[in-house]
C-alpha cells in the first residue's frame, strides 16, 4: 500500500467554492460496498428513500470555532494569522501562526476585528512549528474570529453559518464536520417520522484536516489527536441498535472516528468477553487504513475528500480501494461538486 494509490487528478472547476442552496439539494450519489454498484439521487434530501425505521443515524454535533484570527505584532506593528487547532487549557491554544517568522516565542499580540479586540502570548514554538499561544480574554475569541475555510475555498461565505451544521451545539473545530452540511432541520424531522432514530458525538475536527500525507508509506504517517466524546444516552442508543441488529450510519468520517475509537476502546476493555459502547472521551489517535475491521459502522454518509488524505484512506478501507476509485471517476464523469461545500456520498 502507498499513499500515491489514493491520488487522482480533480479538475479545478469541481472544487465547490459555495454552499448549496437550500442544503439538501446537494447530489448524493450512493455505492453499495458489497456489489460495487453505483447509483445517483438528484437530490440529498432523497436518503429518506434509502434509510429505513429503525435505522440509527449518528452526527457530529461539534461546532466550527470563528478559528482564523487577525492582528499585529505589538512590537513591530507587522500583521500577523493564527489558525485555532485544539484548545489545550483554559485560555491555552495549540495554533497554527503565519508568518512563522513574526510568531516566535515570547512575542505578544494584539488580535482585533471590528471594535473587538483582545491580547495573546506566544508562550512556545513546537518542533513541528506549531504555536502554543495563552488569550488573555479567551471570551473575545468569539467576537473577534472569521469562519477558518479551507485554502482551495476562495470566495468569501456570506452567511458564516453554513460553515456549520443545523446540529452544531460543542464549539471546538478549527473545520466543519461537512458530511453533516446537507442536513436540514425539516429532513431530520421527515428521518425521525419515519422512525430513523438520531444520536449525537462529539469530535472537533483539528490539524489532520490540513495536513496531506506526505509519506509514500503511509503507516508513517503522524495522525494528530482531535478530541472525542460519546455521552451515556448515545452508548445507550448505540448498544439497543446493535443487539436488535439494527443498522448504524455514521455522518462523517469524524462520528465514523468517535464510534470505531470507542468501539476499540470498549472491546480492549472486555478482553475476550461480549464489548459494549460506554460513556467516555478523550483523545482520538486511530488512524483507519485499508485492512481495518470495522467493529461498530454499518453505513456512512461522506463528501468527496482531497487526493492522499486520511479521509480518503478511511472511506477506502470501509468500502475497498477500488470501489471507491471507481466512484470517484464516476462522480468526476458525472460533474460532482467536490469538497467541503460539495455534494455527498452514501456508501451502504
Amino acid at each position: 500500500m502507498h499513499t500515491s494509490d489514493f491520488d487522482y487528478r480533480l479538475p479545478l472547476e469541481f472544487i465547490a467554492q459555495t454552499p448549496m442552496e437550500p442544503r439538501d439539494y446537494s447530489r448524493l450519489l450512493v455505492l453499495d460496498r458489497v456489489t460495487g454498484a453505483i447509483s445517483h439521487r438528484r437530490h440529498f434530501y432523497e436518503l429518506a428513500q434509502l434509510l429505513q425505521p429503525g435505522d440509527l443515524l449518528v452526527l457530529n454535533q461539534s461546532r466550527v470555532l470563528p478559528a482564523r484570527l487577525y492582528g499585529i505584532r505589538l512590537d513591530s506593528k507587522r500583521p500577523v494569522e493564527l489558525l485555532l487547532l485544539k484548545r489545550l487549557a483554559p485560555g491555552l491554544w495549540q495554533c497554527i501562526g503565519k508568518p512563522g517568522r513574526r510568531l516566535t516565542a515570547g512575542a505578544r499580540l494584539l488580535l482585533r476585528k471590528d471594535t473587538y479586540e483582545t491580547e495573546a502570548l506566544v508562550e512556545s514554538v513546537d518542533t513541528d512549528g506549531l504555536r502554543t499561544v495563552c488569550f488573555i480574554d479567551e471570551h473575545a475569541l468569539e467576537y473577534i474570529g472569521h469562519a477558518p475555510l479551507p485554502p482551495y475555498i476562495h470566495e468569501q461565505l456570506a452567511d458564516p453559518s453554513r460553515y456549520q451544521t443545523v446540529y452544531a451545539r460543542e464549539p471546538g473545530s478549527a473545520a466543519a464536520p461537512t458530511a453533516g452540511l446537507h442536513f436540514t432541520p425539516s429532513l431530520l424531522q421527515t428521518l425521525l417520522n419515519m422512525g430513523v432514530e438520531q444520536a449525537f458525538v462529539t469530535l472537533h475536527v483539528g490539524l489532520d484536516t490540513f495536513k496531506p500525507v506526505h509519506e509514500e508509506d503511509p503507516t508513517q504517517h503522524a495522525i494528530h489527536t482531535e478530541f472525542w466524546e460519546l455521552s451515556a444516552e448515545t452508548a445507550r442508543l448505540l448498544n439497543k441498535a446493535r443487539s436488535e441488529h439494527r443498522r448504524i450510519i455514521a455522518v462523517g468520517t469524524t462520528s465514523v472516528r468517535v464510534l470505531e475509537q470507542a468501539a476499540q476502546l470498549a472491546a480492549s476493555q472486555a478482553g475476550n468477553s461480549a464489548w459494549e459502547f460506554a460513556q467516555a472521551s478523550g483523545w482520538a489517535d486511530l488512524f483507519i487504513l485499508p485492512g481495518y475491521r470495522f467493529l461498530a459502522v454499518d453505513a456512512m454518509v461522506t463528501n468527496f475528500h482531497l487526493p492522499r488524505s486520511t479521509l480518503l484512506m478511511l472511506v477506502s478501507a470501509f468500502a475497498g480501494r477500488e470501489r471507491i476509485v471507481r466512484a470517484y471517476e464516476e462522480a468526476i464523469a458525472q460533474r460532482y461538486r467536490f469538497y467541503s461545500f460539495g455534494d455527498a456520498m452514501l456508501i451502504v
